[in-house]
């Protein structure tokens, strides 16, 4: 079996040259893109223009603007970023099948019996390097065995060499040293090393590569935060005068444990290979998705319909080639001014009939609003589900669907769902659902009737229960077990015609139910002699007296 490389391409620049390649006057001014972090902006990606000009990542706006009063920013927008780096997946996958994104502008790709067709791997790189110097785009590769080497070597590969003495040394407390300290750099001297995006000069600096079996080489002269560790893991390890990887490597594993902790010793492993990290390639997005093009603008709602009906028999059918349906489908239209309408219906019931979708469009294009006219229609599923075939009913429930009445037409419940759904929401239509509790008010629970299947077979109930429910509500009435003949309840005197009962309930022991401390009820169906009849219980007192309640009343 092949040995596993990986290539890593970090992309230092992405959000600045995201928005350079849409607007090319900006790269004749120092330029950054600018994120909101701890309460203050603070330069997230920056311009060559602005490397040049001193500026840093993660430097506060104001100071940079004091730096360089010409400078340009602009807002970061991650949403977009992320759909440039998902479209750079997509090109990277003419060298790899296996491509992830690593956000926010990192790419790993599984190179393992692929380097070859491109020449070797050093051709790859370099085929690499100049296809993003054609999208101007500024890149950062390197090869290893593991991803966690190639992570480090993308990004810390080619810095000069750091000091590796402790901060304890002799020499480096003795005059001439210490009067020398200060012509070097403030990492050699203890402090913490520079972030990866300091540490390149600027422009595409030359990638790296690490030979089959010689990982633990090529990452040793990089400094620890090549590692993938946090921040106040690498400022710990650089205080106590360990700075490159090769410090670590070679030290017992079990005092690197019991005093940095597991984080080191884990991302230590990975990068040499000792532990595992296993690269899932990005799964492709399946997009459900069809538009027209119209050689005229069109504005009146038949003329919509009809492209309705062109573009959804297109779309269902490549929904049913990928045995899925529709669970929410979007129209937009393009207006000739080049802005665009859009609206969307809900469906109760994943479909792919278009019967059942051309109508919750419908009843929307009347809030459309044509303008100059549409020249273009796009129909698409954002939101889709598996279609799964219904099994073949027996004798009793073919019987049961044939005498409902919902059963004229099939999918008829759906259907009226979906239509209330697209005027007050889908997620404020409900239904009950049987529960498996003995207690009268918990026996059905509410779910949302757009995703939840209706229940005919309802559990019966040991005896009859009314229709309303609430609250157990006092009833003054003699505190005895035997029904009482005459009873108050809510300001109104009641006389027993006759009752039904009793009815045993106790709580359930294992929850503390604060309507249910009163302990075991004894429930009675009271028809009193003006005709209400009323569900009355006893409770015999558990953490509260005794007494008797009305819970509910029958129809």
């Amino acid at each position: 079996m092949a040995d596993k490389r990986i290539l890593s391409l970090w992309f230092p620049r992405l959000g600045a040259e995201r928005l350079l390649r849409r607007d090319p006057a900006l790269a004749l001014v120092p330029f950054a893109v600018v994120r909101d972090r701890n309460n203050m902006q603070q330069l997230d990606s920056l311009s060559a223009e602005a490397e040049a000009a001193g500026l840093r990542p993660g430097q506060p706006l104001r100071d940079a603007q004091a730096m360089c009063p010409t400078l340009v920013t602009r807002l970061a927008n991650e949403q977009a970023e992320r759909d440039f780096l998902i479209r750079l997946r997509r090109w990277a996958g003419k060298y790899s099948p296996w491509v992830s994104d690593q956000p926010p502008a990192s790419l790993l790709i599984d190179l393992t019996g692929s380097a070859h067709l491109f020449g070797g791997e050093e051709m790859l790189l370099e085929t690499v390097q100049d296809d993003c110097a054609r999208l101007r785009l500024t890149v950062c590769g390197g090869i290893a065995a593991t991803v966690g080497a190639a992570w480090a070597l993308a990004r810390y590969a080619g810095q000069p060499a750091q000091a590796g003495r402790s901060g304890d040394a002799i020499d480096q407390e003795a005059r001439a040293t210490r009067a020398r300290a200060v012509k070097r750099r403030n990492w050699e001297r203890g402090g913490p090393p520079p972030p990866a995006h300091t540490a390149r000069p600027p422009g595409n600096a030359p990638p790296r590569i690490a030979p089959p079996g010689r990982t633990r080489s090529a990452i040793a002269p990089l400094p620890v935060a090549a590692l993938r560790l946090s921040d106040d893991a690498v400022a710990t390890l650089t205080r106590l005068g360990l700075r490159q990887v090769g410090d670590l490597a070679g030290m017992p594993r079990a005092a690197l444990g019991r005093r940095f902790g597991a984080e080191v010793l884990l991302r230590l492993d990975q990068a040499l290979g000792v532990t595992a990290e296993p690269l899932s390639p990005a799964r492709p997005e399946t997009r459900f998705a069809v538009r027209l093009g119209l050689p005229e603008p069109i504005g009146l709602e038949s003329d919509i319909l009809a492209g309705i009906d062109r573009l959804l028999p297109a779309l269902c059918k490549r929904l049913r080639d990928k045995g899925r349906g529709a669970r929410r489908v979007r129209l937009q239209m393009f207006r000739t001014d080049r802005t665009m309408q859009q609206i969307e219906a809900g469906l109760a019931r994943a479909s792919a009939d278009p019967d059942r979708i051309r109508p919750l469009l419908a009843m929307q294009l009347g809030d459309v609003d044509a303008g100059f006219g549409f020249d273009m229609l796009r129909l698409e599923a954002p939101v889709s589900e598996p279609l799964h075939p219904h099994q073949h009913k027996g004798q009793l429930a073919a019987t049961r669907q044939a005498t409902d009445r919902a059963a004229d037409r099939p999918g008829a419940l759906d259907d009226l769902i979906s239509r209330l759904g697209a005027r007050i929401g889908l997620d404020t239509i409900t239904r009950l659902h049987p529960t498996e509790s003995h207690i009268p008010e918990k026996t059905a629970k509410m779910l949302a009737a757009a995703w939840s299947e209706p229940e005919h077979d309802w559990p019966d109930p040991p005896a009859p229960r009314p229709l309303l429910l609430w609250r157990p509500e006092p009833v003054h009435a003699r505190a005895s077990p035997a029904l009482p003949l005459a009873f108050r309840w809510r300001r109104r005197d009641f006389a027993t015609l006759r009752a039904t009962g009793p009815e045993r309930i106790s709580p359930e022991w294992w929850l503390d139910d604060a309507d249910w401390r009163s302990g075991v009820r004894d429930y009675w169906q009271v028809v009193t002699g003006s005709g209400e009849r009323l569900w009355l219980f006893y409770a015999h007192g558990g953490a509260l007296s005794p007494g008797w309640f009305c819970h509910g009343a029958f129809a």
